[in-house]
């Protein structure tokens, strides 16, 4: 071999055991190193470049941020024998990297113990609790005015801690398993409660009652409502009508009034004249086409016809 070849040999041997010999870490990562499947040395918690002794050890990174857990819900019976299902998710971390590698050795197992150990504080604190302690968390007044006057409707039960105390009592008795593991569990909450399918259509049902109640009495007071405007309404139409009515009298009477004094004073210059204008009224309203009349030649209500024929 010739000396270049020789060189470029140990060149390239030297380049092999640097890239095994170092390794970088994320700002997100924190490792623990083992040799031959044991750790050795404290984790590895900076980021940066770091040196291991090529071959033998290895890196085994985990990540520091918070991570997601969300459980598969569960089945359970509260204190007052409601079953439900409750659906709870949490944050945790590594926070001991070498116990969590002793112990867990991956997030996968991490993973699979956290199902174990929260669904069964889950489990066992709403067991311990009434349904309405996990549905609510204060005793506030319902914002739903009309359905708390609704006549039958229950008050709401009042409750003693409520789900903030209760996912709190979660946390703390989790977090004291967990810590034996290198995990920290910063919050455990429940995302979903409901009733199971047969509970479930029985109080669906109650609140359609409830609802068409309410609709029921909403209804009634608006048609008294309507009732009684319409009521008021024709009490002053008819006011409106009986004041019409008495001053179109008062108006036709003193118009009759006036008619009276026009024809008296017609009557005492002419009597012969004003007899005419009435008897020639009495033709226009008492003839019309179609009226026969029999008349006796000495009437007066056919004098002035027998005149007027004569005097052609």
């Amino acid at each position: 071999m010739t000396p270049s070849a020789r060189v470029a040999a140990l060149l390239l041997a030297a380049a092999c055991v640097s890239g095994c010999a170092c390794y970088t870490l994320d700002e997100t990562e924190q490792a623990v190193i083992t040799r031959f499947g044991e750790p050795v040395g404290e984790p590895v918690l900076k980021p940066g470049l770091h040196f291991k002794m090529p071959m033998a050890d290895k890196v085994n990174r985990f990540e520091k941020r918070w991570l997601e857990w969300s459980g598969d819900p569960n089945q359970i019976p509260t204190r007052d024998k409601k079953y439900i299902w409750v659906d709870t998710f949490a944050r945790w971390r590594v926070s001991d990297p070498l116990r969590f590698f002793q112990r867990m050795r991956d997030e996968r197992t991490a993973q699979s113990r956290l199902n174990d150990i929260i669904d069964g504080e889950t489990r066992n604190a709403i067991a311990s609790y009434n349904l309405i302690e996990a549905v609510r968390s204060s005793n506030r007044e319902f914002e739903d005015e009309e359905y708390a006057q609704t006549e039958g409707a229950q008050p709401p039960e009042k409750i003693a801690e409520g789900r903030d105390k209760l996912t709190r009592r979660i946390l703390e008795r989790a977090s004291a398993v967990v810590s034996e593991f290198g995990v920290e569990l910063v919050d455990v909450q429940v995302k979903r409660i409901n009733y199971v399918d047969e509970v479930q259509v029985k109080v669906f049902e109650r609140m359609i009652s409830e609802r068409r109640r309410i609709a029921e009495r909403s209804r009634s007071e608006g048609q008294g409502r309507s009732a009684e405007i319409r009521g008021q309404t024709e009490r002053e139409l008819k006011g409106i009508q009986s004041e019409a009515y008495r001053r179109a009298q008062e108006v036709m009477g003193k118009a009759d009034a006036e008619a009276i004094q026009i024809y008296a004073g017609s009557f005492g210059r002419d009597p012969e004249f004003y007899q005419l204008v009435r008897t020639l009224e009495a033709y226009r309203t008492t003839l019309d086409p179609g009226t026969s009349l029999f008349l006796d030649t000495d009437s007066d209500f056919y004098r002035y016809l027998r005149s007027a024929s004569q005097r052609r």
